[in-house]
């Protein structure tokens, strides 16, 4: 009978190519969860920096309505530090009649209820005159671009967008630095890694350092 072998331990080459295996598989994964997004923010980034050559023209649409009186009572008495919400049904009224979203912090006055409704890639708001119940809106659209820049910047996008942004910077997180190391495993054969990396990190430092003040 022959005596029982041990298990070899694993070659160096076997462990590269493990590590490979991995790094392949995150790399291609985090690129697929991040492309759309990189690509949007590509060209966001462009449309940023050159934002006063591309600006759009702004529409501006103001709309009128009258608030009913059962729905006006809602309105209530002004709340702690004249700011809060709208009363449900105050809300939904003002989502029926008005192109905003009703669920951010209105302002109380003697006069009137003011309700901000930012947007990306515009502005708007509401006002409600507390004695009569007449309710005007204005509505400002700088266009297409301007939303997507304020996609790009988070700005009044909700807390959904800003999680989005969240998992997005990571899965980049990702894909940079299963990236590094994969430069770093074949950068043996590829003399020019190395320089290049370099180059990427001193040429923004150079710009810097030199001719922003």
């Amino acid at each position: 009978m022959h005596a029982p072998t041990t298990p070899r331990p694993a070659t160096k080459k076997s462990r590269k190519a493990f590590w490979l295996k991995q790094l392949h598989m995150w790399h291609w994964m985090s690129s697929a969860i991040s492309l759309i997004g990189l690509v949007l923010f590509a060209i966001t980034g462009f449309t940023l920096n050159h934002a006063a050559d591309i600006e759009g023209s702004p529409v501006v649409t103001q709309k009128a309505a009258q608030m009913p009186p059962a729905v006006l009572g809602k309105l209530g008495t002004d709340p702690e530090g004249g700011k809060g919400v709208l009363p449900k049904p105050v809300a939904t009224w003002v989502e029926a009649n008005f192109p905003v979203k009703a669920s951010g912090e209105a302002e109380w006055s003697a006069d009137e209820v003011y309700l901000p409704a930012p947007r990306p890639g515009g502005d708007g708001w509401v006002a409600i005159d507390r004695a009569s119940g007449a309710a005007t809106s204005e509505i400002t659209d700088r266009g297409w671009i301007s939303y997507l820049n304020d996609l790009h910047k988070g700005r009044n996008s909700g807390g959904e967008w800003s999680l989005f942004i969240d998992v997005f910077a990571f899965a980049c997180l990702i894909f940079a630095i299963t990236g590094l190391f994969l430069l770093w495993l074949h950068s043996a054969k590829r003399k020019s890694t190395w320089p290049l990396v370099t180059a990427g990190l001193v040429l923004p430092a150079a710009i810097a350092i030199i001719y922003i003040h």
